[in-house]
Parts: structure tokens; sequence; C-alpha cells
């Protein structure tokens, strides 16, 4: 975790444990090099830290993402000033942001990580929430729920056979360089968008590499358009 994110979640647990005094009047302390610990501390009371760690732990990227909405919102022109001036990752905050758009606070499932948030989020809507569904009445991890989404969709985009669906994205190698001074504008229904997003998904890339590497492919007379 990076410092500053530590020093954030430990002013937070340093402010909820503080409220209730550990047994034998000694304090507990989260520092940026591990967690100080008093000698004498009920079970209970060992319980109830390890539930605010596990419970910080886990919104920390909801919460950097909702930041990053209000910043991009709110401060438009001069939120990645802001955000440089920090210790975080840009493109790490920009990748938590756009999860959280995806995600109202209504649709967050509080027993389920971030993480099955994020392997489902370049879904549409109802099938987020099938997902997510699933995984919490079966107890998914997040690595079992993306198995069984990629298996899913690997099964419904072979009925679309024009779509590079059937390699795997370690194998289809870096995608290829373009000129920044080319732009292309592509039209699509939103049929044809839901159905591009999958096999994207699918193949573990992001719309615009995977559209690159089929591009690529036709170039290459790997692919037929007819």
């Amino acid at each position: 975790m990076q410092e500053q994110q530590v020093a954030q979640v430990a002013r937070r647990v340093e402010s909820r444990m503080s409220a209730a005094p550990t047994r034998g009047g000694s304090s507990l302390f989260l520092t940026q090099k591990g967690l100080q610990i008093p000698p004498r501390l009920s079970f209970e009371k060992w319980i109830g830290i390890g539930q605010q760690l596990s419970s910080l732990t886990t919104s920390i990227g909801w919460c950097l993402g909702d930041w990053l909405v209000y910043g991009e919102t709110v401060f438009t022109g001069r939120y990645r000033e802001a955000v440089e001036r920090t210790s975080l990752d840009y493109q790490t905050l920009r990748n938590y942001a756009w999860v959280a758009k995806r995600f109202a606070l209504s649709r967050r499932r509080e027993a389920l990580s971030f993480g099955h948030h994020a392997e489902v989020a370049a879904l549409p809507e109802i099938e987020q929430d099938y997902w997510l569904g699933r995984a919490e009445e079966l107890s998914w991890s997040r690595n079992k729920m993306r198995a069984e989404v990629r298996r899913s969709l690997r099964e419904r985009a072979k009925s679309s056979p024009e779509l590079p669906v059937d390699a795997d994205a370690s194998e289809l190698g870096p995608a290829p360089a373009i000129s920044s001074e080319l732009t292309l504008e592509v039209r699509l229904s939103a049929m044809q968008l839901e159905t591009y997003q999958l096999a994207a998904v699918t193949c573990g890339l992001s719309l615009e590499k995977w559209a690159l590497h089929a591009l690529a492919k036709i170039a290459r007379g790997e692919l037929s358009l007819e």
C-alpha cells in the first residue's frame, strides 16, 4: 500500500479505536511500519481491530475512486495537479474512478471486494448484478468469479466468429503502434458496443487495445471481414 494510503488508514483506525480504551489504559497505534498493540488486550477488542482493518482495506479502492470522481467533476482542470502532489499513481486512480462510476453506492455489495466489482465493471448493469449476486451467494473469491465470467463470455462470443475472442490476452503480444497524429472515429450501435465490450473483457483487454489487435489480425489476413 502506498505511504499516503497507509497514513489515511492509520488516521481512520486511530480515530475509531481511541474512543474505546484498551484494558490497562494503553493505546493502539497504526503507523506506516506496522501496528503497535498494547500488551493487555481483550479478545473482543482484538477481534474488533481486525474487523476495522479489514473494512478499511476493502473500502480504500472505493474511497479513492470516489475522491477522484469528485475532483474531476468539481475541480475541472485543477484536479490533475492535485493528484500529482500526492504519492498516488494517476493511472491507478483513474482505474479506481472508472469502477466507482460504474457502481452507484446503492449497488456496491459490502460482502464483496472492490476487486469483485472491477471484474464485471465493463459489463451491462444487469449482468453486473447477476455475477455479483452469484459471487455473494456462493462465496466466490475474485479469481473464481473472474474465471466463471470469462468462461461464460467465451461461450457467448463463439456465436460471433468475426471477433478475435479465442486467444488469451497473454498470447496477443503488444498492441500495434499507431501514430498519435491519426484519430479514428467509429460509430457503433448500442448492441455492437456491448458485443465488442464483451469480447474485449473475454481477452482481458480494454476495448481500445482489443480493437487494435482485431485490426492487426485483419491486416495480416488472419481474420476475414466476410
